[in-house]
C-alpha cells in the first residue's frame, strides 16, 4: 500500500513497471496489467490528502520498527502499536472514501494526528510540527514558529500506584493500608486516600481484587510535580489490642490499631518513572512508631529522619508498589491505557477542588478530619483505650447509608470506627474520611461521634461513655465552615439509646452554640463533661450547595430595594465558587440595578462588575471565561451601559494622581478587567447603534479619545514619589494590549495603531526607585506584537520602529532576555507569513540594522553561561539570516567602516556557529530544527576547524542512521553536506602551512572523530591530515609521540561511544601507503600496525557493548582489550579503566571470583606508600596506602562471595601485617576474625566442583578475539556438557556444532561461517603435594583439584593395530591431549586461550590401569557419601553405580581386562609389563573389596521393594568374583566363605533383626575418599580419625587383603570398619567388635537397657571368617569349620558347632559371659599367631 509505480512502457497484455517506493532495497522491475490513456509523459502527482500520504509513509516506517519490538521482547508496546496501526489503516480508509463531511474530515484528521504523534513518541522518532493537523513545510514557516510548535504544551499528570505485595508478614492480622500524597513543605495531605484491605496472609481481603489493588491519583499539575511530594502509606492492623500479647483482649474482639508507616519521596523516583513508559517497582520500608502519642506525625518523623521516634524494620522488605506517571487528559489516558482501567483502578482525586473547575463538574463531598480528643481518666488507674464511632444522621434520625468513605478503592460504609491508641486519654488521630452526602439530604443532617473505652480484660467490652455531635448546616442556612471545630462531649453510658435524637440536638454542640443559648436547664438527660473535648476539622467541596446569605440577597434585590447599597457592598464577601456557579444570574442582576438608577448605583455596580471579572483571573475559574464571553455575545442587553462604564473608567484614571489608596483603581486596570470592561462597552455601543441607527457616534468617539488621553496621563505621571502609582501604571500597561481587538471593531487599523504608539510613547523610560518599569513595558510590547493589530502591514509600519528600539536597549544591557526573545520570535513569524509583501524587505532591513550585531553578542553571552534561552535566540538568529537576501548582506557589509569592525563581526558569528552545532541546543527528536540549523550558509565555516568538525559530526547529518525514506528525502533536499564540509576543512588545513604544528595534538581528537563518520569519501579526505601531523611532529621533535598518545586515547573514547564501523578496520591502510615513502617509515609502520590491531579490538568491543550480546562475549572482548593495553601499548590509565569495566561486568554476571581476580590487577599496581593519588574513576583523592587497603578489602569480599576463601586468606594476612605494623589493633582484630571465618567456611560449607570445557571457535565470522582460537572454559554450577553446549549455541545462534574432536582443516578455518567444537576436559592440578597427603580432608583437596589449574586433559581412544574382535581392550590405545592455557583458571575470565598442546599415547594396559583406578576412586567416594549420610533417601545412584560395575553389560567389566592382560601369552610376550600387570591385579582386588563394602551399605539402605535387585547384585557379585582367574587359593577360600554366608541354611538367620554397624572411615584419609570424578561433585569434610594398620608378614598380606575386601595395606584406614590390631590391643578389639550384645527381645532386659541397646546399635550376630587351612589344624575331626555363629547370649548354636568343638563350646560355665569372651579372645589370638591372618568381624 502506498508504493509508487512508474510506467516504463506498454507491452501487449502486460506493462513493465519500476517500483521506486521506500520498501525496496533497490528498484524492482515487475509487470502489471493496466489500462491507461496515451500520453507521452506522465508526472506522479498525488491527489490524496497530505495527511493520507503521511499515514502511508509512517505506517511503512513503523512496520519495520514494529517487528523489531517483537524481537526485543517489548511485547506490551508491540501489541499497543499494532492496535494503533490498525486504527490508522481504518481512519485512512475513511479519508479515502470521499463520503465524509468537512466536520467529519476534521475529526478524523484529529484522531490520525493524535495516533501518529503517539507512535512517533513511543518509537523514538522525530517530532512532526503540524498546523491544522497537517505537516508544515519548514521552508514556508518561520523558524520561531517551528520552535514554538516543537515546545510541548503542559498537560496534567496522573500517578498510577499499584500495590504488588506486602512482604512484612510478621503481623499475622488483617490490615488496612492507606496511600496518599503528602506535601512536606506545606505540611498537608493534598489527595484523597487510596485504601487497600489485606487479610492476615497478605492477600486481598476481597478475592476479586487480586491484581486489582491499584489507584490513579489524578489532576496533578506541573506545580504539584514541583512540590516536595511524598507517597505516604499508613498501615492499620485489625486484631488484638497488643500485637504480641494474646492476653490483651479476647480473640473475637477486633480493634483497629496503628501498626506502621512508609514513605517514598517523589523527588527520588520522579525522573525514573518520567522516562519509563511502563510500571516501575519500588520497595517501601514499613517503620513502626515508638510512641503512639506521636502516631499522627510518624510520616513527618520518617521524612525528617528522626530515628529516635520510630523503629526501622529488621529486613529490607515491606510494601512493594509499582508506579507509572501518565500524562494527558482523562479521556486520552483511558484511550491509551485500557488495561489500567480494565483492572478496576480506583480514581483518587485531589482534596477539595482541582486547580481548574470545569463547567459541569458536579461534586458534593465533605472531608472530615478527626483531629484529636481530650478525655478524663474516669477513676481508672490507667488511661483509656478510646474508640470513636461516627454516624451521619438525617433530620428524622435515620442513619444515612453508605455515606462514609475511608478511601478510594473500597465501598462506602454507614459507620466509621477510628483506630485505638493504647492507654491514651488525649489521642491524636488526624484521620481523614470523606462524606459523600446526597445534596437533597444535606440540609437537616448532622454528625454524631460516640466514644467507647475498649477494655482488654477477658470479655473485651467496648463501653460507651460519651458522645459529641454537630449539624451540617447552621440556623442561618450556612453550611459547616471549613475550619477546626471544638465540640462538646456529653456523658452517657452503655445503656443509653439515641432513638430520640431531638434529646441532644437541642443542646449546644460547641462554644458558638452555647453562646447562642446560655440558659440550658440542668435537668436534661445528657450532661456535658466540662473537661472533655473533641476537635474535628471539615472541608466542603460542593458545586451545588449555595447557602451564602449575601448572594441570595443580591439575587432577590427587588424584595429589599432599600438594602441595595448594602447588598452590593457585601458581594465582595461571597466566595468565588458561589459566584461562578451563578455567573449569568449575577450579571443580569447587576445590569438591571444599573438600569434602575444609574447615578445612585453606577459606581457600586462598576466595582461589583470589576470584582467579578477579576475573579476569572484565578486559574480555578479560568474555564469560566467562555461563560462570560457567551453572556456578552448572546445574553447581555445593557444598551446604555457603555456611557456609565466609560464615565466610571475615566473617573478612575483621572483620580490616579490624587488618591493615596488605589486598590480599587488597580483592580479596574488589571488585564482581564480592562479587557472585559471594553467588551461590555463595545457590545453596549453596538446594541445602542442597532437600536438607534448609529446615533451619537461622534460623542462615542470623543469619549474614547478622552479616555485615551486619561490613559496617557496616568502613564506619564512621575511615580518616583508613589510606589502605589507604579502598580497602577504596571496594571494599565499589562492590560492595555487586550483592548486592541475591541477597538478594531469601532476604529480603523491606522487609528488604533496611532492610539497605541501614542500610549507607548508616553511611558517614562525608567523609574529610579530601585525597580524598573522595563519589564512591564516589554510585556506590554510583547502583547502588542502578538495582537491582531500587529499583523497588518499598515500598523507594523507605525509600530515596528518603537518596538525594535526597546528591544535593542534591553539586549545591549543583557536584561529581560526571555521576554525579548519572545517578542522577536513573534515578529519573525509575522514577517515570514507576510514575506510576499513588498513592505517586508523594508522591515527586514530595519531589523538587520537594529538587531543583528546585538543578537550575536547576546548569543555569545548566553552560550558562555549555558542559559536556558539558547534555543530561542538561535531560532531568532536563523530566522533573521533566512529572511536576509543578497541585498541585505551587501548593505550589511557596506555599513562596516573598517576591516577591524568586519573582523570582529566575523569572529562573533564564527563562535556562535560553533556552539550552534551542539546537540544540547535542541532536543534529539527536533530533527527539522536541527536540519534547518545545518542549512545556514556553510561558506563562512571554512575558517574555523571546530565549527566544521561539529558540523560534520552532528547527529542530524548522519544519514546512515536514518530510514531509507528519510535518507532519500534529506539527500534530495539538502545533499550530503558532510562531504562538502570535509573538502572545505582539508582545504583550510593545507593553507595553514607552517602553522599546522600549533594544531598538534589538539586537533587530533576532533579530526579522528570525522574519520569515524561512516562515509568513505569523508574518510579518504581526512586520512592524509594524520600523515601530515606525524610528519610535522617528526620534523620538530624527532618523533611523533604526541600524535601516537593522543590518537590512541581519542580512538578508544570515540569507538567506545559507538562510532566507527566494520570498514574502519581498513582505514589506516591508506596511511601506510604514504608512510612507506618517509624516512621514518619503520617507526611509522610499527605505530600504524599497533593502532590497526587496537582498532580491531575496539570495534569488537564496541559491537559487543552496543548489541544484545551475552555477558560472556562482552567479558571476553573486554579481557582481550585489557591485555592489549597492558602488553602491547602499555597505557596504564586505559588499562585500569578497562579493569574496572571488566570487574563491573563480572559483578553483573555474579562471577565474584573473576571480579576479585580482575580487581587484583589494579591492587598489584599499587604499593603500601603514602603517595597522594588524584581523584580517579569512582575513587576519591586519597593516599596510595588507603586506596590499596580499600581495594584489598573489596577483593577479599568478592573472594568470599565466590567461595574461594583460599585466595582471600593470603590477602587477609597481607592486611593483617599492615595493620600490625601500624598498631591498628581494631582493624587487625577484624581481619583476623575474617581469616578465621574463612577457615571455618572451608571446613563447613559445601562447594561445587565446576566442570571444564574446551571450546574451539573456527571460521572467519567469529569476532577477532575468538577467530580460529581454542579456549578452556570454567562452567557454571551444576552445568554439564549438554547444558554448556546449548548455552554456547545460544550465544552464537549462527554457529554449527562440530560432532568430532579432531582438529579442523584449513577449509573450515577460512570459511565464512562459524563452527563450534566443544568437549569436556579434566583438570590436571599444578601441585599434587597437598593431594598426596593422607591427613588432608577432602574438602581441602577438592579445592586444589579444580583451582589454579593451567593444564587440562582430554583422551581420545583409537586402535593402533587391527582391532581385536574378541576383546577390543587388547588393542585400545588412548591419545591423551594436554592443553596448556595462557593463564590458570580461575582468573580474570571464566575462559582462557590455549597456549600450547601436548600429545602422548597411552598403551592398552596403562589405559586399563587408569580406568580401574578411577572407577575405584569413584566407588569409594559414592559409598563414603552414603555411609556418612551425605546423600539421603534415594539410593538409585548407588544401585546404578554398583550394577554398572558388577553387571558390566556394555564392555564386560574387569573380566575383559583379565582376559586381555592376564593371559599367559600376553605375559610372556610383554615381559616389560610385569610390574604393570601386578598393579592391575592389585587394583582389581581392591575393586572387589570396595564392591563388597558397597553391597553391605546397599543392604542397609535398600528399600524392601528393591530387594530383588539387591539379590541380583549379590548373585552377580559372586559370578564376578568367581571369574577372577587367580591360581592362588585365596579365591577358592573366599568363594567357600561366601557360599556359606549366602547358603540356604543361613537364610533364616539373615532374616532376623540384624543391625550391622558398618562405618566407613574419614573420606579424606581412606581409599574411599572423594575424587574429582565422583558423580556427586560435592566437597565434603569430616574430622580425620587415627591412622594405622597391623604389621603383617608379607606372604599373607595379599591373601588377607583379598580375603577381607580391604584396600592395599598402604591405604588401609583405621576405623570401626578397619580396626587397628596391635599385640596389646586385642582386648580392645574384642570389646570394639563384640561389646555387650543383648537383643531387644531378651526378656531379661529392662526398658532402659533396651533403649541403650538401640542407641548403641551393637551387633547381635558376629561372623568370623578364617581361611580354611588355618582352622583345620585346630580341629581333630573331619568337619571343616567354615564359620562360627554366636547366639544372643554369646554361644554358638549347637546345630552349627562341629562335634570336635562341642564339648568345649558347651562347658558348664558357658553361661558365664567372661568365658565366651575368653573363648573368642583365645580363638582370635590363636588364628593371629598361627597364620598371621587377622580374623574379621561384622
Amino acid at each position: 500500500i502506498g508504493e509508487t509505480v512508474q510506467i516504463l512502457e506498454k507491452c501487449e497484455g502486460e506493462t513493465p513497471g519500476l517500483c521506486t517506493g521506500r520498501g525496496w532495497s533497490a528498484p524492482v522491475t515487475s509487470c502489471f496489467r493496466c489500462v491507461f490513456g496515451h500520453r507521452q509523459y506522465e508526472t506522479v502527482v498525488p491527489l490524496e490528502d497530505p495527511i493520507v500520504t503521511e499515514v502511508t509513509t509512517t505506517l511503512q516506517e513503523w512496520a519495520v520498527l514494529w517487528k523489531q519490538l517483537y524481537v526485543k521482547h517489548k511485547v506490551d508496546l508491540f501489541y499497543k502499536l499494532r492496535h494503533v496501526m490498525n486504527e490508522l489503516i481504518d481512519l485512512r480508509r475513511q479519508m479515502l472514501s470521499g463520503h465524509l463531511t468537512q466536520d467529519q474530515i476534521r475529526d478524523v484528521k484529529r484522531h490520525i494526528t493524535v495516533r501518529l504523534d503517539w507512535g512517533n513518541e513511543h518509537l523514538g522518532l522525530d517530532l512532526v510540527p503540524r498546523k491544522d493537523f497537517e505537516m508544515v513545510d519548514p521552508d514556508q514557516i518561520s523558524v520561531s514558529d517551528l520552535y514554538k510548535m516543537a515546545c510541548r504544551v503542559p498537560v496534567p499528570h496522573h500517578l498510577f500506584v499499584s500495590l504488588k505485595s506486602f512482604t512484612y508478614n510478621s503481623i499475622g492480622e488483617d490490615t488496612d493500608i492507606f496511600f496518599s500524597l503528602y506535601d512536606m513543605r506545606e505540611g498537608k495531605q493534598i489527595s484523597e486516600k487510596f485504601m487497600v484491605r489485606l487479610n492476615k496472609n497478605g492477600g486481598p481481603r476481597n478475592p476479586e481484587k487480586v491484581d486489582r489493588l491499584c489507584a490513579l491519583f489524578t489532576d496533578l499539575s506541573n506545580k504539584d510535580m514541583k512540590r516536595d511530594l511524598y507517597i505516604v502509606s499508613h498501615v492499620i492492623r485489625t486484631g488484638r489490642m497488643l500485637l504480641n500479647d494474646s492476653k490483651k483482649g479476647p480473640p473475637h474482639v477486633q480493634y483497629r490499631r496503628p501498626y506502621g508507616c512508609a514513605v517514598l519521596a517523589m523527588s527520588d523516583v520522579l525522573q525514573t518513572i518520567s522516562e519509563l513508559k511502563e510500571e516501575k517497582d519500588f520497595v517501601l520500608k514499613v517503620y513502626t512508631c515508638n510512641n503512639e502519642n506521636e502516631w499522627y506525625q510518624i510520616h513527618e518523623n520518617i521524612i525528617r529522619k528522626s530515628s529516635t521516634k520510630y523503629t526501622a524494620p529488621s529486613t529490607n522488605y515491606g510494601l512493594i508498589i509499582s508506579l507509572q506517571l501518565l500524562r494527558g487528559d482523562m479521556e486520552q489516558i483511558r484511550r491509551e491505557n485500557p488495561m489500567i482501567f480494565n483492572r478496576g483502578v480506583a480514581i483518587t482525586r485531589k482534596l477539595g477542588f482541582p486547580d481548574v473547575i470545569m463547567p459541569g463538574d458536579i461534586r458534593n463531598d465533605l472531608y472530615l478530619t478527626l483531629e484529636r480528643g481530650d478525655f478524663e481518666r474516669g477513676g481508672k488507674s490507667v488511661q483509656k483505650n478510646i474508640e470513636v464511632t461516627v454516624y451521619v444522621l438525617y433530620a428524622d434520625g435515620e442513619v444515612l447509608k453508605d455515606c462514609i468513605s475511608l478511601g478510594s478503592g473500597e465501598a462506602c460504609i454507614s459507620e466509621y470506627r477510628s483506630f485505638v491508641l493504647y492507654h491514651n486519654n488525649g489521642p491524636r488521630w488526624s484521620e481523614v474520611v470523606k462524606l459523600p452526602i446526597p445534596i437533597d439530604r444535606f440540609r437537616g443532617s448532622h454528625l454524631r461521634f460516640e466514644f467507647r473505652h475498649c477494655s482488654t480484660k477477658d470479655k473485651g467490652e467496648k463501653k460507651l461513655f460519651g458522645f459529641s455531635f454537630t449539624p451540617l448546616m447552621r440556623e442561618d442556612g450556612t453550611t459547616l465552615s471549613d475550619e477546626t471545630h471544638e465540640l462538646y462531649v456529653y456523658k452517657c453510658d452503655e445503656n443509653t439509646t439515641f432513638s430520640n435524637h431531638a434529646l441532644y440536638l437541642g443542646l449546644p454542640c460547641c462554644k458558638d452554640d452555647f453562646n447562642g443559648c446560655p440558659n440550658i436547664p440542668s435537668s436534661l438527660i445528657f450532661q456535658r463533661s466540662t473537661k472533655e473535648t473533641l476537635w474535628i476539622s471539615t472541608q466542603l467541596s460542593s458545586t451545588k450547595l449555595t447557602q451564602n446569605v449575601d448572594l441570595l440577597a443580591l439575587l432577590k434585590w427587588k424584595a429589599h430595594p432599600d438594602r441595595v447599597m448594602d447588598i452590593l457592598g457585601r458581594l465582595r464577601h461571597v466566595s468565588g465558587e458561589e459566584i461562578v456557579k451563578f455567573l449569568q444570574d449575577i450579571l443580569d442582576t447587576l445590569f438591571s440595578i444599573l438600569d434602575d438608577n444609574t447615578d445612585k448605583y453606577g459606581p457600586l455596580v462598576f466595582q461589583s462588575l470589576v470584582f467579578i471579572i477579576n475573579l476569572l483571573r484565578d486559574s480555578k475559574y479560568y474555564h469560566f471565561r467562555p461563560v462570560m464571553d457567551t453572556y456578552i455575545q448572546k445574553h447581555f442587553a445593557g444598551a446604555l451601559a457603555y456611557k456609565e462604564l466609560i464615565r466610571c473608567l475615566k473617573w478612575y484614571m483621572d483620580r490616579s494622581a490624587e488618591v493615596v489608596r488605589q486598590d480599587h483603581i488597580q483592580e479596574a486596570m488589571r488585564v482581564l478587567a480592562l479587557e472585559y470592561l471594553f467588551k461590555f462597552i463595545v457590545q453596549s455601543r453596538i446594541l445602542y447603534s442597532r437600536a438607534t441607527c448609529g446615533m451619537e457616534e461622534d460623542q462615542f468617539r470623543t469619549s474614547i479619545q478622552e479616555l485615551f488621553q486619561s490613559i496617557r496621563f496616568v502613564l506619564s505621571l512621575d511615580s518616583r514619589s508613589s510606589e502605589t502609582l507604579i502598580f497602577t501604571q504596571a496594571a494599565l500597561l499589562n492590560s492595555f494590549p487586550a483592548i486592541f481587538d475591541e477597538l478594531l471593531q469601532m476604529f480603523t487599523v491606522q487609528e488604533v495603531a496611532e492610539f497605541v504608539r501614542g500610549t507607548l510613547g508616553s511611558m517614562p523610560s525608567t523609574v529610579h526607585i530601585g525597580q524598573s518599569m522595563d519589564v512591564v513595558k516589554l510585556q506590554s510590547i510583547a502583547r502588542t506584537v502578538d495582537s491582531r493589530l500587529f499583523s497588518f502591514p499598515e500598523s507594523r509600519r507605525i509600530l515596528l520602529p518603537v518596538v525594535l528600539h526597546h528591544i535593542h536597549l534591553h539586549l545591549r544591557q543583557q536584561k529581560e532576555l526571555l521576554i525579548c526573545s519572545g517578542i522577536l520570535s513573534s515578529i519573525f513569524s509575522i514577517i515570514k507569513a507576510s514575506s510576499l509583501e513588498t513592505s517586508v524587505q523594508e522591515e527586514v532591513e530595519m531589523m538587520v540594522e537594529s538587531l543583528l550585531d546585538v543578537l550575536l553578542q547576546t548569543l555569545l553571552a548566553i552560550m558562555s553561561k549555558s542559559q536556558s534561552q539558547e534555543g530561542e535566540y538561535v531560532s531568532c538568529l536563523l530566522s533573521l539570516l533566512r529572511q536576509m537576501s543578497d541585498i541585505h548582506f551587501q548593505h550589511l557589509l557596506d555599513n562596516f567602516q573598517s576591516k577591524e569592525e568586519l573582523k570582529e563581526f566575523l569572529l562573533k558569528i564564527f563562535c556562535v556557529f560553533r556552539n550552534l552545532m551542539k546537540l544540547s541546543i535542541f532536543p534529539r527528536d527536533w530533527n527539522v530544527m536541527r536540519l534547518l540549523t545545518s542549512k545556514v550558509r556553510y561558506s563562512v565555516w571554512n575558517s574555523y576547524f571546530s565549527l566544521a568538525i561539529l558540523f560534520i559530526n552532528q547527529p542530524s547529518l548522519q544519514l546512515e542512521n536514518l530510514t531509507p525514506a528519510k535518507r532519500k528525502k534529506v539527500l534530495d533536499k539538502y545533499g550530503d553536506m558532510r562531504v562538502m564540509m570535509a573538502y572545505e576543512l582539508f582545504s583550510m588545513w593545507q593553507n595553514l602551512g607552517e602553522n599546522k604544528i600549533h594544531f598538534i595534538p589538539g586537533m587530533i581528537g576532533p579530526f579522528l572523530g570525522v574519520t569515524l563518520v561512516p562515509q568513505v569519501e569523508v574518510r579518504n579526505i581526512m586520512i592524509p591530515i594524520f600523515h601530515d601531523m606525524m610528519d610535522w611532529e617528526q620534523r620538530k621533535n624527532g618523533n611523533f609521540k604526541q600524535v601516537e598518545a593522543e590518537l590512541i586515547d581519542k580512538l578508544d573514547s570515540l569507538v567506545s561511544e559507538g562510532k566507527g564501523d566494520e570498514n574502519y578496520r581498513e582505514l589506516f591502510s591508506l596511511l601506510l601507503e604514504k608512510i612507506e615513502q618517509e624516512t621514518w617509515r619503520e617507526t611509522g609502520i610499527s605505530f600504524v600496525t599497533s593502532v590497526t590491531r587496537l582498532m580491531e579490538r575496539l570495534l569488537d568491543y564496541r559491537d559487543c557493548m552496543k548489541g544484545d550480546e551475552t555477558e560472556n562475549k562482552k567479558i571476553g572482548c573486554t579481557v582481550n582489550l585489557l591485555n592489549f593495553y597492558k602488553s602491547e601499548i602499555n597505557k596504564e590509565e586505559m588499562y585500569i579503566r578497562y579493569i574496572h569495566k571488566l570487574c563491573d561486568m563480572h559483578l553483573q554476571a555474579e562471577n565474584y571470583t573473576e571480579a576479585a581476580f580482575t580487581l587484583l590487577l589494579y591492587w598489584e599496581l599499587l604499593h603500601w606508600e603514602e603517595r597522594p593519588l588524584r581523584e580517579f574513576l569512582h575513587y576519591p583523592a586519597q593516599s596510595e596506602w588507603h586506596r590499596k587497603e580499600g581495594l584489598c578489602r573489596k577483593v577479599i569480599h568478592y573472594f568470599n562471595k565466590g567461595k574461594c576463601w583460599e585466595y582471600g586468606i593470603p590477602l587477609c594476612r597481607e592486611l593483617a601485617f599492615q595493620y600490625e605494623a601500624l598498631y591498628d589493633y581494631q582493624s587487625l582484630s577484624w581481619i583476623r576474625k575474617m581469616e578465621a571465618a574463612y577457615y571455618d567456611n572451608i571446613m563447613e560449607q559445601q562447594r561445587l566442583e565446576p566442570e571444564f570445557f574446551r571450546v574451539g571457535f573456527y571460521g572467519r565470522k567469529f569476532p577477532f578475539f575468538l577467530r580460529n582460537k581454542e579456549f578452556v572454559c570454567r562452567g557454571h554450577d551444576y552445568e554439564r556438557l549438554e547444558a554448556f553446549q546449548q548455552r554456547m549455541l545460544g550465544e552464537f545462534p549462527q554457529a554449527i556444532a562440530m560432532q568430532h574432536p579432531n582438529q579442523p582443516d584449513e577449509s573450515i578455518l577460512q570459511s565464512d561461517a562459524q563452527y563450534l567444537q566443544i568437549y569436556a576436559v579434566t583438570p590436571v592440578p599444578e601441585s599434587a603435594d597437598v593431594l598426596q597427603l593422607d591427613r588432608v580432608p577432602d574438602r581441602i583437596k577438592s579445592f586444589y583439584r579444580v583451582n589454579n589449574v593451567r593444564r587440562f586433559r582430554y583422551d581420545r581412544p583409537f586402535h593402533k593395530v587391527p582391532k581385536d574382535r574378541e576383546n577390543e581392550f587388547k588393542s585400545l590405545w588412548i591419545e591423551r591431549t594436554t592443553l596448556i592455557l595462557t593463564h590458570p583458571l580461575p582468573g580474570i575470565s571464566r575462559w582462557f586461550e590455549v597456549e600450547k598442546r601436548e600429545l602422548v599415547e597411552v598403551s592398552p594396559l596403562e589405559n586399563a590401569i587408569s580406568v580401574v583406578e578411577n572407577k575405584n576412586q569413584e566407588l569409594r567416594t559414592l559409598i563414603s557419601q552414603y555411609q556418612h549420610k551425605q546423600l539421603h533417601g534415594n539410593i538409585n545412584l548407588l544401585s546404578m553405580c554398583l550394577n554398572g560395575v558388577i553387571d558390566a553389560a556394555v564392555n564386560g567389566g574387569i573380566a575383559r581386562y583379565q582376559e586381555a592382560f592376564f593371559d599367559k601369552e600376553y605375559i610372556s610376550s610383554h615381559p616389560e609389563d610385569t610390574e604393570k600387570i601386578t598393579q592391575l591385579k592389585d587394583l582389581m582386588q581392591e575393586q572387589v573389596h570396595i564392591l563388597g563394602v558397597g553391597l553391605a551399605v546397599h543392604e542397609k539402605l535398600v528399600h524392601p521393594e528393591m530387594r530383588p535387585l539387591h539379590k541380583k547384585l549379590i548373585d552377580q557379585f559372586q559370578m564376578m568374583r568367581s571369574s577372577l582367574c587367580h591360581v592362588s587359593y585365596v579365591y577358592e577360600s573366599y568363594a567357600s566363605v561366601q557360599s556359606v554366608i549366602y547358603s540356604e541354611s543361613c537364610s533364616n538367620i539373615q532374616t532376623a533383626c540384624v543391625d550391622f554397624q558398618l562405618s566407613l572411615s574419614d573420606p579424606s584419609s581412606s581409599s574411599l575418599s572423594s575424587t574429582h570424578s565422583a558423580p556427586s561433585q560435592m566437597m565434603n569434610s569430616t574430622p580425620s580419625s587415627t591412622r594405622g594398620s597391623p604389621s603383617l608378614p608379607d606372604k599373607y598380606r595379599h591373601n588377607r587383603e583379598m580375603l577381607m575386601l580391604l584396600p592395599p595395606h598402604r591405604e588401609r584406614p583405621s576405623s570401626a570398619m578397619y580396626p587397628t590390631m596391635t599385640e596389646n590391643g586385642q582386648r580392645a578389639l574384642f570389646h570394639q567388635v563384640i561389646g555387650p550384645c543383648k537383643p531387644c527381645s531378651d526378656p531379661n532386659l529392662s526398658v532402659a537397657e533396651k533403649g541403650d541397646f538401640l542407641l548403641t546399635r551393637q551387633v547381635s550376630i558376629i561372623l568370623v571368617i578364617f581361611p580354611i587351612e588355618v582352622l583345620q589344624p585346630m580341629c581333630s575331626c573331619s568337619h571343616t569349620l567354615d564359620c562360627i555363629f554366636l547366639d544372643t547370649a554369646g554361644r554358638p548354636p549347637p546345630s552349627l558347632v562341629p562335634p570336635c568343638m562341642g564339648t568345649y563350646m558347651n562347658h558348664p560355665s558357658a553361661s558365664n559371659r567372661r568365658f565366651h569372651a575368653a573363648y573368642l579372645f583365645h580363638l582370635f589370638a590363636l588364628v593371629w599367631f598361627i597364620s598371621g591372618t587377622t580374623p574379621w568381624a561384622y
